[in-house]
């Protein structure tokens, strides 16, 4: 099954897998390199990204924890993601 971009800025793709494992996580990829992130912390629970980009993931996870939330509920029930606003949208 495809692992939908729900996410797009600076550079940084946010992807969610339907049917996942928990914990609750999301992926994020950026030049070359990819993680696990908990949707709970912000932080990388395996794989590697620049300092820079986690940083800037982990803001954005937890400013949108909620809606990243509600995808992993959706994706666990495999019914379609929401696009959820990168850092850059204005």
């Amino acid at each position: 099954m495809p692992m939908p971009t729900i996410a797009y800025f600076y550079g940084i793709a946010i992807r969610m897998y339907f049917a996942d494992h928990p914990p609750p996580h999301f992926f994020a990829t950026y030049s070359g390199h990819e993680a696990n992130v908990s949707i709970e912390t912000g932080e990388v629970i395996e794989g590697r990204l620049p300092a820079n980009a986690a940083r800037l993931v982990k803001q954005w996870a937890l400013a949108h924890r909620g809606e990243l939330e509600d995808n992993w509920r959706r994706a666990r029930i495999r019914t379609p993601l929401v696009r959820i606003a990168g850092l850059d949208d204005d």
